[in-house]
């Protein structure tokens, strides 16, 4: 493994001009591919102290052995540049927005004499339109069934194509006209050609003039008295409508435009599109890649409700990518499509080119709505207007229809990142290779099956609280959660991280100690303070008075040794305590002075943070309802003769403490238990400040 001093650039030889620059390893191969507006400045930050790198970065620039750069006139032409080395080169440590294996697809293989049309599910190939992708394998069966009765392109592979064709005779299909033969020469090869136009015409969203066409046919049919003809045109007619039915009308007609939205953690993100079409969603995608740690505060913590810093750059990258992939696609089918069209010109002696054909769409749409717009918008505007030929906006949604997509689009990139991390929880395998690395990294004679951690959740030192979750075997134990007032926070309102982190380790510590003198062989009552309100989530009566394998506090080296002193105050030495630092995800061992690294992406590293966050979520939803009730009941605290009890009548009945004080004595008299005295001394202690 190299280190980055022996191939860091001398001082003041790196150029300040915008450019591109690799990263190769000791055998040449690139591993990483950026940007920057000034080279000097951005290449300087990987050579820093490697404690303060991103866990990624860290291993990138180890990784590497040696570091080049390109200097470029614009910064637009540095986004084009990085985007064509990422494609070439294939670095390990870029992230890669890549096709989607699982989607279900519609695909017509354009290359073949006779064009089929098949579901399709893999990595997209050269000679075969593509369409979709669907939510859905029954979706694309539907949609293929319903099209070949206005469109009877053959659906046959291959081998029962050239069966028939020897035969002489059509298969079920072909009888029943939802294929139009060609494999017995129903329709000539031009013929066949336009019906495989048309039905990729439908498909890339031309359909108002086909329902145009099969309207007027059909009224033109029923004027003639041609009534059998008349139906059938109407049975496509329906066939079609229920087609397009299935592609929701959430915008204008005229609206095109692609839709946006990232969900991130601090390891991966979680983007989905939904691409609208003359008003429709015509398709939706997604993709859960793991984060580079390059991106502007990739290595910060994130609370809840936060928006991510690295949101901005991860947004620039994505559309730089994507878009630049979709140009590049539609031109390998346009240059396709010409080779095809020159192949059977030749074949049959005619003239073709005079008929109009299917050009695949523009993929760029006029119009991209974002959650959190790119790092550098005018850079990125100039770059997707350009593969467009046209003007391209990109904005951030902020009212009307256009807003409650980006919503819907929002809560679909949350739910599927909120799936992958269950499918990976879910895997017994990743669990066991979980348990497995923390062993290994902490030394331990034993995989730590059962798993505690502890959080603090407080604003400036008041409301403290802290969460107790536990996991068993990889998985959260809910009945065994617990949540805690912090006591020494209750005088003066204020207390440290450091200090609460000790007392809560004593308090469940000194508990456990005590049931197991107490009761060494019966079952122990749920571990329950007095000051402790109730959980949804701490529910059961089962027995708690069993040390975990493995306990985590939430923090560094302070956290960590605080935690230490309580355990030698009460003896407990059969538990490993670690700490995991939010900012670098290093893993704190007490009496030791340098942290544990886990691989940023092994199963272990993946469980202790899934663990850590878990505590953190707990913990700030139980801190929330804390300042909430405080909030609430704060101005009712002090009127005399005034319980717990009737308080939370008079805001349940109110709705809240200023709605109190705008009612009149004999409103407030109206709530259950409140007589006329005690709704005088609400009325006068609420008012006594007017």
């Amino acid at each position: 493994m190299a280190n980055p001093k022996d191939y860091r650039p001398a001082p003041g030889t790196i150029p300040t001009e915008p450019g591109v620059y690799k990263f190769r390893d000791p055998n040449g191969r690139v591993v990483y591919v950026g940007k920057a507006k000034n080279l000097r400045a951005r290449l300087n930050n990987y050579f820093q102290p490697p404690a303060t790198l991103h866990p990624r970065t860290r291993q990138m620039v180890f990784t590497a052995a040696s570091v080049e750069w390109t200097v470029v006139s614009s910064e637009v032409e540095a986004l084009q540049l990085e985007y064509t080395w990422i494609k070439r080169f294939d670095p390990w440590f870029n992230v890669m927005y890549r096709d989607d294996k699982t989607y279900p697809m519609l695909a017509v293989s354009v290359k073949e004499r006779y064009p089929r049309a098949f579901f399709y599910r893999g990595p997209k190939r050269k000679g075969v339109r593509y369409f979709g992708p669907y939510s859905h394998a029954w979706a694309v069966r539907e949609t293929l069934d319903l099209l070949t009765r206005v469109f009877p392109i053959r659906t046959c592979s291959n081998g029962v194509f050239n069966r028939h064709e020897q035969l002489g005779r059509p298969c079920l299909l072909g009888y029943i006209d939802k294929c139009s033969a060609p494999c017995i020469g129903r329709v000539t090869e031009s013929e066949y050609d336009e019906i495989v136009e048309g039905f990729m015409g439908f498909m890339s969203g031309r359909s108002d003039p086909l329902v145009r066409g099969i309207t007027q046919q059909m009224n033109e049919a029923a004027d003639n008295l041609e009534f059998e003809k008349a139906a059938r045109l109407r049975d496509d007619l329906g066939a079609v409508n229920k087609v397009m039915e299935r592609q929701t009308v959430v915008l204008a007609s005229d609206t095109d435009a692609d839709v946006i939205a990232f969900a991130t953690d601090e390891l991966e993100a979680a983007v989905q599109i939904f691409n609208v079409r003359d008003g429709r969603i015509r398709s939706q995608r997604g993709w859960v890649v793991e984060k580079t740690g390059d991106e502007p505060g990739s290595a910060e913590r994130l609370e809840e409700g936060q928006a991510d810093p690295a949101l901005p750059t991860l947004m620039q990258n994505f559309l730089v990518q994507y878009y630049s992939d979709a140009v590049e696609r539609v031109q390998q089918e346009e240059q396709e499509d010409a080779r095809l069209r020159e192949s059977k010109v030749r074949r049959r002696g005619v003239d073709q080119e005079s008929r109009a054909r299917v050009r695949p769409a523009v993929p760029v749409p006029r119009e991209i709505l974002v959650e959190t717009l790119p790092a550098e918008l005018s850079d990125v505007t100039e770059l997707l207007t350009q593969l467009k030929g046209a003007q391209v906006d990109i904005r951030v949604p902020q009212r009307g229809d256009k807003r409650a997509l980006m919503e819907t689009v929002s809560k679909n990139a949350k739910e599927a990142l909120h799936q992958h991390k269950l499918k990976r929880v879910g895997d017994l395998t990743a669990r066991s290779q979980a348990l497995q690395d923390i062993q290994d990294a902490l030394g331990m004679d034993e995989a730590p099956l059962r798993i505690e951690c502890t959080d603090i959740s407080h604003i400036q030192g008041t409301d403290v609280v802290a969460s107790l979750v536990v996991f068993e075997d990889g998985l959260p134990k809910k009945n065994d959660y617990r949540r805690y007032r912090v006591k020494e926070a209750a005088g003066d309102g204020r207390s440290d991280d450091v200090g609460s982190i000790a007392e809560i380790t004593r308090r469940r510590f000194k508990r456990y100690n005590e049931d197991k003198l107490a009761n060494p062989d019966e079952e122990a009552d749920e571990m329950m303070f007095a000051d402790e309100a109730a959980d949804v989530e701490t529910t059961g009566n089962k027995r708690f008075a069993y040390p975990p394998q493995l306990f985590i506090v939430d923090g560094g080296k302070p956290q960590v040794t605080a935690a230490q002193a309580v355990f030698d105050e009460l003896g407990i030495v059969d538990v490993q305590l670690i700490g995991l630092a939010k900012r670098l995800e290093e893993v704190w061992v007490p009496d030791d002075d340098e942290p544990v690294i886990l691989p940023r992406n092994s199963e272990g590293m993946y469980l202790l943070q899934q663990i850590r966050d878990e505590a953190h979520r707990f913990a700030i939803t139980y801190h929330r309802q804390q300042r909430s009730k405080r909030m609430r009941a704060s101005a009712l605290d002090s009127v005399p003769g005034l319980g717990p009890a009737r308080r939370t009548d008079l805001v349940k009945h109110f709705g809240s403490v200023k709605k109190i004080k705008a009612a009149s004595v004999e409103e407030i008299q109206e709530v259950k238990g409140v007589g006329p005295k005690l709704a005088q001394t609400v009325y006068d202690h609420l008012h006594a400040e007017d």
